[in-house]
């Protein structure tokens, strides 16, 4: 998509030193920070888009130039075109101000943020358009393990390393807690009504959850050891799970019965994921450097995924392309297949796909390798991969601490395979491609502008320090003026009888309590205790100094015909009531409307 760069201030990006030399009263600025607006392609695409009947899309097609780029066109309106969408050029690496590895990442239903867990057991929200923090928050204890959002976008569930189960609101407050298992849970997902969610855990068991009640129905036993991931499929009631016995599974949740297991891997199972485009494939990935895609109409691996030289840890759909998958490999490497190319490479026979041999039911899974690789996309393991809704930005969480996004690179672009995620970091730098001392001043920068967003997004989070005092009911807090009730941050009225702003004259020879006694029982003093020259005040009103109230007055007639008692100190505040609605009614009536009694 249309990567732009927008400026955040600091004088033109010039710094301190450069065309002027130094200037007092003025601090570094802060650079400039790439975004990625895909508001413009998508109306670009609608603008000029037509029914396939017609002819399609009638723009104009993109060309390899820098001129091209207004012309770019989002995955949506490529769908036979899965090539265009590789994301071969970074955009972003986000990490924060203290870093932990991350274990989940996931994009909202909307597109706007990534939602990251992790190890600390933090929930951390990033842009996604200019990918900067927006705010952080400690939703679980331990480390964050599995993640997913219902198909209705109204609720989140997170699961942690204690088998503890969250369930989020999208503004992230939380509503209840449930312990799901006593080990660690890895995976979990929502069912297609998202009325029940399934999780795997440690204790080699699936376990699916009525999520209206947050109680266990069904408990799935058949796996050897550790469960390790699980998926339910996008339409069908249809649960895959891997193990750490090597074993995929598929389950019928109704009868909590396995239906079938799928042989094929040599080592610990790590990721199950349904297509979700067609729903007709399932893909898995292992820890014996391959991935698999099986065809559930023939219950049978069809595509055998290579190319990787360590474990592969994830694996993620694209979500326009179904036959575009990712992997991310315990290496940090970054590879995208297309299964409908099996890119073998020089000196490698060709194998056939199983659809196009004699007997497809004997026939070997056909060999892919990747149509495109990002060796040095992280530095250590990708332990999560997501997409985008729209299928133009794809994050990836590791245990480098780092979350990184990347996107299909933009017409013109020559410097995107040369750069150091894909030949690595000596080799760009002998090219000329990466500086080293840059790029350490550049991370140096976006550290320390990750830390003034991380700041000024936490400003309004901060919560009122705690007190120790113990407080009585209905006085002021220590250091606060004092305050009558209903009057908010108001000064309090001046004294009766006096003029705003001017105070009492004081009362030579005369008992403050004697002077009070004689107000209350509404008796004047005799005129020889006034000083010479006061004017008396003039007498209170009536009902002043009854029914309790004290010096103050009493409170309006509509709260004294009130049916509820009235409140004392401590206790919680009551509504007035509503205003009667019989003369409104009457008028109606009149009128001819609510004649009849329903």
């Amino acid at each position: 998509m249309a990567n732009e760069q927008r400026d955040y201030g600091g004088g033109g990006g010039g710094g301190g030193l450069e065309g002027g030399g130094f200037q007092p009263g003025f601090g570094r600025g802060r650079g400039k920070r790439a975004i990625t607006d895909y508001g413009s392609t998508m109306v670009h695409w609608m603008r000029n888009r037509q029914p396939r009947y017609k002819g399609g899309y009638q723009g104009e097609m993109e060309r390899p130039s820098p001129s091209y780029i207004i012309d770019m066109l989002p995955p949506l309106a490529r769908p036979n075109s899965p090539a265009d969408s590789i994301p071969a050029r970074h955009l972003h690496s986000s990490l924060n101000k203290i870093k932990h590895p991350v274990n989940v990442v996931k994009w909202t239903p909307e597109g706007r943020r990534l939602l990251t867990g992790s190890s600390s057991g933090e929930f951390t929200l990033w842009n996604g358009m200019a990918f900067n923090f927006e705010t952080i928050m400690q939703a679980h204890d331990v480390a964050i393990r599995a993640m997913s959002y219902s198909h209705s976008d109204d609720w989140l569930i997170s699961a942690d390393q204690d088998g503890l189960i969250k369930y989020w609101e999208p503004n992230f407050n939380n509503v209840k807690v449930i312990q799901g298992h006593s080990d660690a849970i890895r995976d979990l997902a929502f069912s297609p009504t998202d009325t029940k969610f399934v999780t795997a855990s440690d204790d080699s068991t699936l376990k699916i959850f009525d999520f209206a009640g947050g109680v266990e129905e069904s408990t799935l036993t058949g796996h050897g050891w550790d469960a390790k991931c699980v998926d339910w499929h996008p339409t069908k009631g249809l649960l895959v799970s891997g193990s750490k016995d090597h074993l995929v599974k598929l389950w019928d949740p109704r009868t909590s019965r396995c239906l079938t297991t799928l042989h094929g891997h040599k080592n610990t199972i790590t990721k199950t994921l349904f297509e979700r485009v067609r729903g007709q494939c399932l893909a898995t990935s292992a820890r014996d450097q391959t991935a698999r895609v099986f065809d559930l109409r023939m219950m049978r691996d069809i595509c055998l995924l290579k190319g990787h030289e360590k474990d592969i840890a994830t694996i993620a759909w694209h979500p326009i392309h179904s036959s575009m998958l990712s992997t991310g490999g315990n290496d940090g490497s970054l590879f995208h297949y297309l299964l409908d190319e099996p890119n073998t490479p020089a000196g490698v026979d060709i194998t056939v796909p199983p659809y196009e041999a004699d007997d497809p039911t004997t026939a070997s899974a056909q060999t892919i390798y990747p149509a495109h690789k990002i060796n040095y996309a992280h530095d250590f393991a990708i332990w999560s991969l997501d997409w985008h809704p729209l299928g133009h930005i794809l994050a990836s969480g590791s245990n480098d601490r780092v979350t990184r996004f990347w996107t299909r690179a933009r017409p013109g672009d020559t410097d995107v395979f040369q750069d150091r995620y894909h030949i690595g970091e000596a080799a760009a730098e002998q090219i000329g491609t990466w500086d080293r001392r840059k790029g350490r001043d550049k991370r140096q920068e976006e550290e320390e502008r990750e830390m003034e967003d991380e700041k000024e997004g936490l400003v309004d989070q901060k919560m009122p320090p705690k007190q120790n005092i113990p407080l009585i009911p209905g006085l002021p807090m220590p250091g606060t003026a004092p305050r009558l009730p209903g009057l908010g941050s108001a000064l309090p009225p001046p004294p009766y009888g006096f003029a705003k702003g001017v105070p009492p004259p004081p009362l030579p020879g005369m008992d403050p309590a004697k002077l009070a006694e004689m107000f209350k029982n509404g008796h004047m003093p005799p005129p020889g205790h006034f000083p010479p020259g006061f004017v008396p005040p003039p007498p209170p009103p009536p009902g002043y100094g009854v029914n309790g109230y004290g010096q103050f007055p009493p409170p309006p007639a509509q709260f004294q015909n009130a049916e509820e008692p009235p409140a004392v100190a401590g206790s919680v505040r009551r509504r007035g009531p509503l205003p009667s609605q019989e003369e409104s009614l009457r008028m109606e009536q009149q009128r001819g409307q609510y004649t009849h009694s329903r």
